[in-house]
């Protein structure tokens, strides 16, 4: 499975997070990525947050005003089909190898985009860790960074380990 990064996204701290062009993904995230609430978002098994594009055009589609980095995601993907994506896969995402490490669990933060967009991607399977959920893969994936590299927009993001 294979896809490519659309864009790559940091911020000072929440909502919405901003297309940069690349950076350096290090064991915290992407250099000059911040987090508004650390004690929630962030550290090494948070490092990163990875969302589809198709997810975001699916949610668009049903009228949430959201864009690539409304929902927080430092990746915004294309091609990698995130209901077959399972916690322990390994993604090579440009130079940088990062591993799933849980669903995101949606924050009041993007009620901004809608009172209903977080049981629009989350349910009480996918917070038990079901992939079988309709919603499995719409809420985004955090990721810890098992090996440091740079990573850029059209950087190719592929499977290399999958558990299941």
């Amino acid at each position: 499975m294979q896809g490519t990064i659309v864009q790559l996204n940091i911020s000072p701290g929440g909502l919405p997070k901003r297309p940069v062009s690349g950076g350096f993904c290090t064991p915290l995230g992407i250099d000059g990525d911040q987090h508004a609430h650390p004690q929630i978002h962030g550290g090494p098994r948070k490092a990163l947050l990875l969302i589809a594009a198709e997810v975001v055009e699916e949610l668009q589609t049903a009228g949430y005003p959201v864009f690539f980095g409304a929902m927080g995601e430092n990746l915004t993907t294309r091609g990698i089909d995130v209901r077959r994506l399972r916690i322990g896969d390994r993604l090579r995402a440009g130079g940088a190898l990062i591993e799933i490490t849980q669903p995101r669990g949606p924050c009041r933060a993007l009620e901004i985009y809608g009172e209903t967009l977080g049981r629009a991607i989350y349910d009480k399977q996918v917070k038990a860790l079901d992939h079988t959920s309709p919603r499995w893969g719409m809420s985004g994936f955090y990721a810890s960074v098992v090996e440091a590299g740079p990573i850029g927009v059209s950087d190719i993001i592929a499977v290399v380990a999958q558990l299941a």
